[in-house]
């Protein structure tokens, strides 16, 4: 199988096609390994997995869990929010503590763009961003066109439209730079106080209609209302973001009649998709999750090959 050169996973950027692609094609493997009823590998036999997550993510945090877990591996949870970074410790202080355990792959979440890359620097293991502020979520991205492909074949024939609070989302940001990537078509659709500034430049399409966006789109990909991260007034009110942003039946129908909808989670019911639509027969939103665990399989197996004393 295709190879994949680097020791660390930081984001979609800087990733060849074919890089992306032997990725995409050893987490196919894993999803038939997760069907079997014996789901164990020996691959992370005797080493350390340190999930370190310094923003609470229950379904990324225990999907890299299960997959270090099918893999063999030891694996810790750490979550630091309520451990000693309250206590003042720094970035830095952290890395050197955890380096000091000999671990062989840190999983890291940070509210901070830039601080998966810092941590990489100051750590002598393999590190994987499980998501980095407003940064990147590179997993994310790649379970996102595991799942697409599986239902639509060539993900460079696709036309994708992303839809919702694009300004804040790190997976908006790695789902572009990987579909654009494979050659897919992408648009974004947002109400323009949800766009970041010079997104066009990003190689996307712009809309602010969810009719004009969502026209021919064989995949509709919502994104969640961060409210969490806005620190103003980015929408009127949910109701009014609902009425003219929000997935229903009568926006869908723009795309095409087999279009499917997929979501990252987790989801505002009735704020960004309706539950009608989100349970519905075109949802791939639980597929998502299964597609997830096979895709943290495959990176961590990818990066054991570069793991010292192989």
């Amino acid at each position: 199988m295709a190879g994949y050169p680097y020791r660390h996973l930081l984001g979609i950027e800087g990733l060849s096609p074919p890089e992306i692609t032997a990725l995409l094609d050893r987490a196919e493997e894993a999803v038939a390994v997760s069907r079997q009823v014996e789901k164990k590998k020996a691959v992370l036999r005797g080493r350390t997995q340190i999930n370190l997550f310094f923003e609470a993510s229950t379904r990324t945090q225990s999907s890299f869990e299960i997959a270090g877990k099918r893999l063999g591996a030891d694996v810790m949870n750490m979550s630091v929010s309520s451990s000693s970074v309250k206590k003042g410790e720094t970035l830095i202080d952290t890395a050197a503590t955890l380096n000091a355990m000999n671990p062989d792959i840190l999983v890291v979440r940070h509210h901070a763009a830039g601080a998966v890359h810092l941590l990489a620097q100051k750590v002598g293991c393999s590190v994987i961003n499980a998501g980095d502020g407003a940064h990147e979520h590179p997993t994310q991205a790649l379970l996102d066109a595991l799942t697409m492909r599986r239902h639509k074949g060539d993900i460079g024939r696709l036309t994708v439209a992303i839809c919702g609070d694009i300004l804040h989302s790190r997976v908006a940001r790695s789902n572009i730079l990987l579909l654009n990537a494979l050659g897919a078509r992408v648009r974004v659709v947002a109400p323009s106080t949800l766009l970041p500034t010079g997104i066009s430049q990003m190689g996307v399409e712009v809309h602010t209609s969810m009719a004009d966006g969502l026209k021919d789109a064989d995949i509709v990909m919502m994104l969640r209302l961060q409210r969490e991260r806005m620190a103003g007034s980015f929408i009127p009110s949910v109701r009014e973001y609902f009425r003219y942003w929000g997935l229903d039946r009568e926006k869908l129908s723009h795309a095409r009649p087999d279009a499917l909808v997929m979501h990252p989670g987790p989801m505002n019911r009735g704020v960004e998709i309706d539950p009608e639509i989100a349970d519905g027969p075109q949802s791939l939103i639980r597929e998502q999750v299964e597609m997830g665990v096979a895709v943290r399989m495959a990176v961590l197996e990818a990066l054991a090959a570069h793991l010292p004393n192989n």
